[in-house]
């Protein structure tokens, strides 16, 4: 496990709704994810199947930033494709979260006055995308 700056937390743990089914037939429901670098962000930028299709950019941003699920010993595309749609939208918005692509924004109404939250736009419709 990485070292993390005191006060900084960089790295969450998660729990897939219905888990990983490896090869053998068994499940894997925790992991962790780490924050993503600018350079996570970057890399699917020149993935030869991200310019392809780039509703693949999700996937591959996502085996670049999951450190961990159950004992799979290696995070890759394959594993994330492999994902059930409930577990890859679970971890879409758990990415959001983490990393602070979502977040209230103060708004008042304007025939009133009254101050309420709403929820702020995610910039872009997919991973990666700002």
């Amino acid at each position: 496990m990485t070292q993390q700056p005191p006060g900084l937390r960089t790295e969450f743990d998660f729990e897939l709704p219905c888990g990983y089914v490896d090869g053998t037939g068994a499940v894997h429901r925790r992991g962790r994810m780490r924050l993503a670098t600018a350079r996570d962000e970057l890399a699917p930028l020149i993935d030869q199947r991200v310019k392809e299709n780039p509703a693949y950019l999700g996937v591959v941003l996502l085996s670049l930033v999951i450190t961990r699920l159950g004992n799979v010993p290696e995070i890759h595309a394959g594993v994330v494709e492999s994902l059930f749609a409930t577990d890859l939208a679970y971890l879409q918005d758990f990415y959001r979260r983490v990393n602070g692509l979502e977040g209230d924004r103060a708004v008042a109404c304007p025939s009133c006055g009254t101050a309420f939250a709403v929820p702020e736009p995610v910039p872009g419709e997919r991973l990666g995308e700002s």
